[in-house]
């Protein structure tokens, strides 16, 4: 196996696709000039549909990929791989800095003044015992309102040839929250920002959207030792895109995005 040139520092980013790409803008936004090596497996997406067991065995291959590929930390940039590879990943690797992506339950709990809020994720991910905790945790007193959406992941992965299906999705899947009462709802798959346009309109206008990628980054800076800058536009001085499927895919959503031009590479892991 060929072992691309490292950079030091680099943070490693993966997910089932191309959805963990929130997770990097944000990366991007709050510490620039910062190395980032992203790692889709869309060969294996959409997560949400798979055996927990095979989550977890593709997520630790994953992490073996970025790691002997120079990566100083990781993100499990993807909501399902959090729910139910992470204990295993820090078993695996007990000294690695290491950041899940969770739902965002305990800033909705805290946010909301209805004490009524709706989490929109995988299936697997609102049926893993790790989100039940969550709300046990974090959200005391305050209804939680699950909202599995099957395929719509898959479908924005699609990009524009998933357009009608996407539309089609939310409609189905958030409809029956127009009269629910909820004031806050969690983008609770790291794909779903990307449409989150099309999620406000089909929610009454008090709905607060949240998602949780701007935290998520500040918390692997934070692990790092690196303090956020202020926001700026600026280019990207060292980022590398690897993509278990097709990179034209991976290459053509960063372009959409990210507003960023690199070629991607096809990963064999």
């Amino acid at each position: 196996m060929s072992v691309l040139p490292t950079l030091p520092r680099t943070i490693g980013v993966f997910d089932s696709g191309v959805g963990g790409l929130s997770v990097l803008r944000a990366l991007h936004r709050l510490r620039p000039e910062h190395p980032l090596h992203y790692l889709a497996d869309s060969a294996h997406a959409p997560y949400g549909d798979r055996d927990p067991a095979f989550v977890a065995q593709r997520s630790l291959r994953l992490a073996e990929h970025l790691l002997a590929h120079g990566a100083a930390m990781l993100v499990v940039a993807c909501n399902t791989a959090t729910a139910w590879a992470i204990d295993a990943l820090r078993q695996r690797y007990p000294q690695l800095p290491l950041v899940g992506v969770e739902p965002g339950v305990k800033p909705a709990a805290a946010m909301s003044q209805r004490r009524r809020i709706a989490v929109m994720a995988t299936t697997a991910t609102l049926a893993s015992p790790r989100f039940a905790l969550l709300v046990e945790r974090h959200a005391p007193g305050c209804e939680v309102l699950r909202v599995p959406c099957p395929g719509l992941a898959a479908a924005i992965e699609r990009g524009d040839d998933g357009r009608d299906e996407v539309e089609a999705l939310l409609d189905r899947h958030l409809h029956p929250l127009q009269d629910s009462g909820i004031d806050v709802m969690v983008l609770g798959c790291t794909h779903y920002p990307f449409v989150a346009e099309r999620i406000a309109l089909r929610l009454p206008p008090q709905v607060h959207l949240l998602d949780t990628a701007d935290a998520v980054a500040r918390q692997a800076l934070r692990l790092l030792g690196e303090a956020p800058q202020t926001p700026t536009p600026h280019p990207w001085p060292a980022l590398r895109l690897e993509n278990t499927g097709d990179p034209a895919v991976l290459e053509r959503m960063a372009r959409s995005w990210l507003q960023v031009d690199v070629t991607a590479r096809r990963c064999n892991a």
